[in-house]
């Protein structure tokens, strides 16, 4: 059971209010017509009535009191946790009513006269790769969700709730094997035959997810443009982070934007958002952009590492936290104010990350190493980089999917082989 509990706060609070209210009024009745007794029927006071009448009113007190402090105490429960919950509407299709075949689609460019494009199997704007427990796998793109398996490859065509196609930001695979992907418009879980979407037209819009996390008790958070959400049954449920500053000179054109979720070794949720690098230990969520010196407080990623430390990738560069101080890895090699991009920590222990945008570096804790997919008129720009069940390293983003084959990189969005 996660740390949500299944009673809105402020209802609750408000149904107590309600139930004071009533108490209060009906003691005040019971206490004027008990005085009216002593102080204008004399005749019949008697030592019994008014012992009745002090301990009737020491007991009124108590509850009054009693109920006061229940209401404050409650008012300290789950302070993360919004009350409002969004209703998802829920689309059930057969995975054939959607499907294409890549080899029967049009070549995926974005320009006719761009010849990196041309020829494509997969689309050339490549958000996100996973591979499954069977092995498959799964491409979220701009032109939608693309499947390689055993078969061939794939395309979904995945349609948010105005009916429109959407780029997929997330994918994830849950312990019954349901392939969970996020995407401009909604989310979806695919049970191996059915796809079940699941729409809000008021959080999840058009470009309304951006990051996905499956924690291991088997709670679905999302990060998105307007925050953080957690999925609840059928309802989305807000889970309550502070705004950051929009900064359009490093690309921060929101306030709210969650760029990515992470659960560490302990159960620790972390959040990389445009306010900060956030912790929440199940009770507290501390912002931890505020225990180092940074200018920005844009954050790409959140990884933990094999040691037990934590990489953060910020807008002025790499910090390493260890729990108590932070260190900037990559200020002697970048400068300040050069942003990171994706992390990866491979099996072997080496840092793999994106800088000024287009460079790929790896850091083994003592050196850095500067690599460059160099094809056509401009390198690509890695979104993510993924690690598969063949420790095999991908690169994927704009320009495509690539993957690192001994010490240089393959296209295989337009080559293959997978």
């Amino acid at each position: 059971m996660s740390f949500f509990k299944t009673i809105d706060t402020s209802f609750t609070l408000f149904l107590h209010f309600l139930a004071l209210i009533r108490l209060v009024l009906q003691q005040i009745y019971l206490q004027v017509q008990l005085f009216y007794r002593i102080i204008f029927n004399t005749k019949r006071l008697t030592m019994k009535n008014t012992e009745r009448y002090f301990l009737n009113l020491k007991t009124w007190s108590i509850t009054l009191l009693s109920s006061f402090i229940f209401i404050s105490c409650s008012g300290q429960v789950d302070k993360n946790k919004i009350a409002l919950k969004y209703k998802l509407e829920q689309i059930k299709v057969h995975e054939d009513s959607i499907s294409a075949k890549a080899e029967i689609l049009p070549e995926f460019k974005i320009s006719p006269h761009d010849k990196d494009y041309q020829g494509n199997q997969i689309s050339g704007v490549v958000r996100t790769v996973f591979q499954d427990k069977k092995g498959n796998f799964w491409f979220g793109t701009q032109n939608g969700l693309c499947r390689k398996n055993q078969s061939g490859l794939v395309y979904f065509d995945l349609k948010g709730f105005n009916g429109q196609s959407g780029t997929i930001y997330a994918i994830l695979e849950d312990k019954n094997g349901n392939i969970w992907i996020g995407y401009g418009g909604g989310i979806a879980k695919y049970d191996g035959t059915f796809f079940t979407n699941y729409h809000q037209k008021d959080i999840l819009t058009v470009s309304g997810l951006w990051s996905m996390m499956m924690d291991s008790k088997g709670v679905l958070w999302l990060g998105t443009t307007q925050g953080v959400f957690t999925l609840e049954g059928e309802k989305l449920v807000p889970f309550a982070i502070p705004e950051g500053k929009i900064d359009t000179s490093k690309g921060v054109s929101t306030s709210k934007m969650v760029h990515s979720i992470m659960e560490d070794s302990k159960g620790h949720i972390w959040f990389a958002t445009n306010g900060g690098a956030y912790v929440f230990d199940g009770n507290t969520l501390t912002n931890l952009s505020t225990k180092y010196n940074n200018s920005s407080n844009f954050v790409n990623q959140i990884i933990e590492r094999s040691n037990g430390n934590y990489l953060i990738s910020t807008s002025d560069g790499l910090y390493e936290y260890d729990g108590n101080s932070f260190y900037n890895r990559t200020e002697k090699l970048l400068g300040k104010n050069n942003g990171v991009g994706c992390l990866l920590e491979d099996k072997s222990g080496t840092i793999w990350f994106t800088a000024n945008k287009r460079n790929i570096y790896s850091y083994n804790g003592e050196t850095f190493q500067k690599k460059q997919i160099k094809e056509g008129e401009f390198s690509p720009l890695p979104f993510q980089i993924y690690e598969d069940q063949q420790n095999r390293l991908w690169f994927v983003g704009f320009k495509g999917a690539y993957r690192l084959e001994n010490d240089s990189f393959m296209n295989i969005t337009r080559f293959g082989p997978w």
